[in-house]
């Protein structure tokens, strides 16, 4: 009879080392797989954070720009700001704003196609919100789920969202001088007084002043498709001057800036209706721009730009591009657009200026294409 084979305490020893290692090994790894579940909580619940601040951020940015458009107040865009944040959960609290958390200024597009923000900063057409959840933050930091395993128990976002509001108070500076009755296939660049279309209305179907009618038109169509809030005005400029039973003025403020571009439409028609003529006095119609878009209308917080448009080269007054640094003095953008046979160096430094553009119309479907162009490339509201 064979007898059962018995393990030596060597061997017994050995076994239980190794049974040993492998209990040690496991509850490592049960220990790091936990400490992995845990952190990835913790990771995830804070990435969900940081998108919620990120969404109530941009929402309060979003918001005091639409305030400060609407209302041209900065108050009421603060308070907008607040309010919109405090609509919107993070972590399941409102979050909460203070003062120097919302920050007013001016930002400009750089070469590079960066905006860059200045706080304080005038004009201004800009409001940055700085989203806080940490400790000094009105809404406090935000306890972690975990982290107190690792001995981390809250945790500090933050976002910054800047919005751009560029809004426009536009006037457009119309030639009404006695070249725009010409009809677009004459080449004379002037209108004689013997000329039979002298002590009449324009031809609106022939002239040029009806083909500024419907360049007009295509601007005002053109800024009904925007995001942004326009109001409009219109100067018209020619020369002090009577005849034809009708008293011209060098230049006159037809329609007072609205955001009813009909009543800008409505000046030009009663224009087109009447026997205007005269010479041609630009810098005239430049300082009557000047005037409207600095008046109690002009809204404090709106960018303000003008659209100057001539057929002809001055013949009268002092020369425009010398009147030209006043509008930039007061922010006044202008973009100057050359018809028929004016002077485009001029009206080039006139832009250059001010930080304009200068365009040059040849034929009419240009001059409509201009306008309508100059109306959708005005900045839009952009956020950073």
């Amino acid at each position: 009879m064979s007898l059962a084979h018995r393990s030596t305490p060597r061997e017994n020893t050995a076994e239980d080392r190794r049974r040993g290692a492998i209990m040690v090994l496991v509850c490592f790894l049960i220990v790091v797989f936990m400490a992995s579940v845990v952190l990835s909580v913790d990771v995830a619940y804070m990435q969900l954070c940081r998108t919620r601040l990120r969404s109530a951020t941009d929402a309060a940015s979003r918001a005091a720009g639409e305030a400060l458009s609407r209302a041209q107040d900065i108050d009421a865009s603060r308070e907008a700001a607040k309010t919109i944040a405090q609509a919107n959960l993070v972590a399941g609290a409102p979050l909460l704003l203070a003062d120097e958390d919302i920050v007013f200024g001016h930002s400009d597009q750089q070469e590079s196609g960066a905006w860059d923000f200045v706080p304080n900063g005038e004009p201004i057409n800009a409001v940055r919100v700085n989203g806080r959840r940490t400790r000094t933050a009105p809404s406090g930091s935000i306890p972690t789920l975990f982290g107190m395993f690792f001995n981390v128990f809250d945790f500090q976002p933050t976002q910054l969202a800047t919005v751009v509001r560029l809004d426009r108070d536009i006037c457009l500076v119309v030639d009404r001088s006695s070249s725009m009755k010409l009809y677009l296939t004459d080449t004379a660049p002037t209108m004689s007084t013997g000329d039979s279309r002298f002590c009449q209305p324009p031809n609106m179907s022939l002239s040029r002043w009806g083909a500024l009618a419907e360049a007009v038109d295509r601007f005002t169509s053109a800024l009904l498709t925007t995001p942004q809030s326009e109001h409009l005005a219109l100067v018209s400029y020619g020369s002090n001057y009577s005849n034809c039973s009708h008293t011209n003025y060098a230049a006159t403020i037809d329609q007072a800036l609205s955001e009813d571009y009909t009543d800008a439409t409505a000046a030009l028609q009663t224009i087109s209706s009447s026997k205007f003529n005269g010479m041609t006095d630009i810098s005239a119609g430049i300082l009557k721009g000047i005037e409207e878009l600095t008046s109690p209308q002009a809204r404090p917080f709106a960018a303000k730009t003008m659209v100057l448009m001539s057929d002809g080269a001055y013949t009268q007054g002092v020369q425009p591009s010398t009147v030209a640094p006043q509008a930039a003095a007061e922010d006044i953008v202008i973009h100057t657009i050359t018809f028929g046979e004016a002077n485009p160096d001029e009206m080039q430094a006139i832009a250059d200026a001010t930080g304009g553009n200068h365009y040059i119309a040849p034929d009419a479907a240009t001059l409509q294409d201009i306008f309508e162009e100059i109306a959708l490339t005005l900045p839009v509201m952009f956020t950073q």
